[in-house]
């Protein structure tokens, strides 16, 4: 007898902004499970001219780290648009999906560490003595400087390069809430505490209880506990990408049928 697959019958809530939606959704329909696309984060380019002074610091820096496959999306966008990457320069990657986004950007061989997160990176062997060097953060707008002070710390001359900014998109949150009130959603994936909070307020007042009920799905712990804090109490850290937050959803209904 065929078993049945694993998502059988179950409707996951997928957050990812648009461009990066898809993935995680053809993953869940290929487990037999339903994916509800509902964007709760939007990524917009930074305009090309405000990153002129940090293209230029990067023609003649040593190290290129890319925070994030935004970071090597909207960050390579810029810098082929500028002649490309230079010959020398060192590329890191925070985790295997930055890698593979850079990747598909024709940027092959990008050091990447076997956590996910910048505490992991921070620790490679090559980033250690950088004492004297340059260095570009490719990311968003915002975020943490951890990883700048470390390397500082160090010794080493920080640049960011900030290629994209995060905002709430501009959705209409009633059909999902019209599925959610008729029990039509059975877990909810984030991949930053950001798309939490943004979901939280495009649901409203009528969204939240839904919400809190909801097992949530995130792809590391930082994510998860600030989901806790947020006062969801099934708040699930699992893997890191799209693949991590697949197996923790496919775990959690095996294990909670």
């Amino acid at each position: 007898m065929t078993q049945p697959l694993p998502l059988a019958g179950r409707t996951v809530l997928v957050t990812r902004p648009d461009h990066q939606a898809a993935a995680l959704a053809k993953m869940v329909e290929a487990a037999g499970g339903e994916a509800f696309v509902f964007p709760a984060l939007a990524i917009e380019p930074v305009a090309a001219d405000r990153l002129a002074g940090s293209l230029a610091y990067l023609a003649r820096a040593d190290i290129a780290i890319f925070i994030s496959p935004n970071a090597a999306q909207f960050g390579m966008a810029a810098i082929r648009s500028r002649g490309g990457l230079p010959g020398a320069l060192r590329i890191f990657a925070v985790g295997p999906g930055t890698a593979r986004a850079l990747a598909a950007q024709g940027v092959e061989g990008a050091v990447t560490p076997d956590g996910q997160d910048s505490e992991a990176l921070l620790a490679l062997p090559q980033l250690q003595a950088v004492a004297g060097q340059r260095v570009v953060i490719v990311r968003g707008v915002g975020g943490r400087t951890l990883m700048a002070d470390a390397l500082r710390a160090r010794g080493a001359e920080v640049r960011f390069m900030e290629c994209y900014r995060r905002a709430c998109p501009h959705v209409d949150a009633a059909p999902l809430l019209a599925r959610w009130q008729a029990g039509g959603i059975d877990a909810v994936t984030v991949a930053s505490a950001e798309t939490l909070h943004n979901l939280a307020a495009l649901l409203g007042e009528t969204g939240a209880p839904l919400l809190s009920a909801t097992p949530l799905f995130a792809p590391h712990e930082k994510i998860a506990a600030a989901a806790r804090r947020f006062g969801i109490a099934r708040a699930v850290a699992t893997p890191g990408g799209d693949a991590g937050l697949l197996d923790g959803l496919v775990n959690w209904f095996r294990n909670n049928p």
